[in-house]
């Protein structure tokens, strides 16, 4: 990606400022909160935050507080993500409620959620523009929760959803958080309503794009770049678009190797493998990859009014989200 160095430059700020407010007593409890946001990242939604605000005009110190709280509420999503999931590990490290224990961890989402609020509450901008930013919060964290309860649901469920299903749930789960990205940073800016439509249109459509991309490669992915085990999305029974894709075109052999490992939590490694190969040799990367570029040109589409640097580095975000390396 070409502008790597104005994210990181953007990462860097945000994070001070997340330090910043993410201090207080029991210590412990603050250390929880701030666990996985010290481990890294690219602050992906931050930047979108801000680059949002830019390509309006605006400024970045306008938009650090949306910027910041949009992380922490991604932050709290995950830190609660894995509590339901019971994972251990995220992107190579402990998980918050495996290194603080669940009711510490609960609290430490529980204070990322309304830091986030505060921050927003807290900014210098006009009192209807951050009324605006706390009620698109607001509705962002419903969406999330909506989406949440979807996945679950599906997952559930004997059978396989639609991929009209699985659009509406990752539209939700996980689009709604860039959908907000970028009609704070709108917000921070203008608030024109044609704006703040266009940007969070942006938004919503990147991060369909980055969700079905995401999803193929947590099932084809390198282990050593995922930090997951080959094929885990398959072992788990997630019902992403791929591995629908994959069991609807699949016949025979190919459908029985598939079907063999599908929420099959005991499958060895070698099954797994041959059943990621065969995905593979279906065609299905290709047949994702196209999706993902479908909402990747309505995202562009949206940007089609405006012009300049911050408008180059959103479109460049595209063209990472679509093609990141398996």
């Amino acid at each position: 990606m070409k502008n790597t160095k104005v994210m990181e430059k953007n990462a860097r700020v945000v994070n001070r400022h997340i330090n910043s407010k993410l201090k207080g007593k029991p210590a412990m409890l603050y250390d929880a909160a701030g666990h996985l946001i010290i481990h890294g990242g690219k602050r992906l939604r931050p930047y979108m935050v801000i680059k949002s605000c830019e390509i309006l005009g605006g400024e970045m110190n306008n938009a650090l507080p949306a910027a910041s709280a949009v992380e922490m509420i991604h932050n709290f999503t995950l830190v609660h993500d894995d509590i339901m999931d019971n994972d251990e590990m995220r992107h190579g490290v402990q998980t918050v409620h495996k290194k603080f224990g669940m009711p510490i961890a609960i609290l430490a989402g529980d204070v990322l959620f309304s830091k986030a609020f505060q921050v927003v509450s807290e900014s210098k901008l006009k009192e209807h523009a951050i009324a605006q930013l706390i009620s698109r919060l607001a509705k962002a964290c419903v969406d999330v929760c909506e989406g949440q309860l979807l996945d679950i649901r599906m997952a559930s469920q004997g059978r396989n959803p639609t991929e009209k299903e699985y659009i509406e749930m990752i539209s939700k789960k996980t689009a709604a958080l860039f959908d907000v990205s970028c009609s704070m940073g709108a917000i921070c800016a203008t608030g024109k309503p044609t704006d703040v439509t266009n940007l969070s249109t942006f938004g919503r459509n990147l991060g369909i794009a980055f969700q079905i991309t995401d999803d193929l490669i947590g099932i084809m992915g390198d282990p050593k770049i995922t930090k997951k085990p080959v094929g885990n999305d398959i072992r788990e029974g997630k019902k992403s678009l791929p591995i629908l894709m994959a069991i609807k075109l699949s016949r025979g052999n190919d459908k029985k190797t598939i079907l063999k490992v599908f929420g099959n939590s005991r499958a060895s490694k070698k099954e797994l493998e041959k059943a990621t190969e065969t995905i593979r040799q279906l065609g299905i990367e290709e047949s994702v990859r196209n999706q993902a570029l479908k909402y990747a040109k309505k995202a562009e589409k949206a940007l089609s009014e405006y012009s300049g640097p911050a408008k180059i580095e959103l479109v460049g975000l595209l063209d990472f989200v679509v093609r990141r390396s398996l």
